[in-house]
């Protein structure tokens, strides 16, 4: 009867060392061969992209590195393909919070780095990447642009500085195919006269919702232009057609946009005879 009653007890005094043994060779074993236990895996993941640095046993045991987040960072100090979606000549860098242009890999065709709060363009911050195809940076707070910092980029299509805060134009491109500057802050004393007439290749221009109180020089080349919301309050006989050539047409400008501008339209009649279609906006 004793014997029944004690056999359990000598069990358990015997197996019971031999149990936490094992545990802790298992959990140290996990550690060894690079297994993280899942409770920790979120916290390692996000906190060792913050510190750009290897956590040690300990700090992933805790949840987090050594030495923790750091305090106040900026995205734009990570690394460009760790920050952004990095494909085979294309970069994504959408609302990561990034204050400036980040260094692009080489080869780079494509950037996607809207809404974000992106504030100058340098010169220096496209310089070597000469094989930039489209750049968009719509929605940042871009007030300023320096010289030289998109013209000099030979093969550049299509730009788009859209909802940034730009009171003047950049230098463009010759190639340009495509510029929207949608909502801006554009006078027409910061667009210069000759802005886009040497753009020959030039299709789309976007310049809506600005302050403008002209229309700038189109070249031929031009299909779209939309210019409502600004504050043009009138038009001539040279603003779209050659005023003294009545033979002169203009069938590639089919798409004129000027609703939401205090101009009339119906007083300028000989303004759009070399039009392909009459312009939208007000004519009464």
């Amino acid at each position: 009867m004793y014997l029944s009653i004690l056999s359990p007890v000598l069990f358990l005094c015997l197996v019971a060392p031999w149990l936490t043994t094992s545990s802790s060779l298992d959990h140290n074993s996990q550690l060894i061969l690079g297994r993280v236990p899942a409770r920790h895996r979120a916290g390692y993941y996000v906190e060792s992209r913050r510190t750009k640095r290897a956590p040690s046993a300990d700090s992933v045991l805790d949840g987090e590195p050594e030495d923790g987040p750091i305090a106040g960072g900026d995205a734009s100090d990570l690394p460009t393909c760790l920050l952004c979606v990095c494909l085979t000549g294309s970069v994504y860098c959408e609302e990561v919070d990034m204050t400036s242009v980040p260094t692009l890999p080489k080869e780079t065709a494509y950037l996607y780095a809207r809404y974000n709060k992106i504030k100058k363009i340098a010169a220096k911050d496209f310089a070597d990447i000469l094989t930039l195809k489209r750049i968009d940076l719509t929605g940042n707070l871009i007030s300023e642009v320096e010289d030289g910092a998109f013209s000099k980029l030979p093969l550049l299509e299509e730009l788009s500085l859209a909802e940034n805060r730009l009171v003047k134009l950049p230098m463009l491109p010759a190639k340009l195919t495509t510029f929207n500057a949608n909502h801006n802050l554009l006078k027409t004393k910061g667009v210069k006269a000759t802005a886009f007439k040497k753009l020959t290749r030039l299709v789309k221009l976007f310049l809506a919702d600005n302050q403008l109180e002209a229309v700038p020089h189109l070249p031929e080349s031009l299909r779209t232009v939309h210019l409502q919301n600004n504050n043009i309050t009138e038009i001539s006989t040279d603003t779209f057609c050659k005023g003294n050539n009545t033979y002169y047409l203009r069938p590639n400008l089919n798409e004129v946009r000027l609703d939401g501008n205090p101009v009339l339209l119906s007083k300028y009649p000989n303004s759009c005879t070399c039009l392909k279609a009459l312009p939208i906006g007000r004519y009464q």
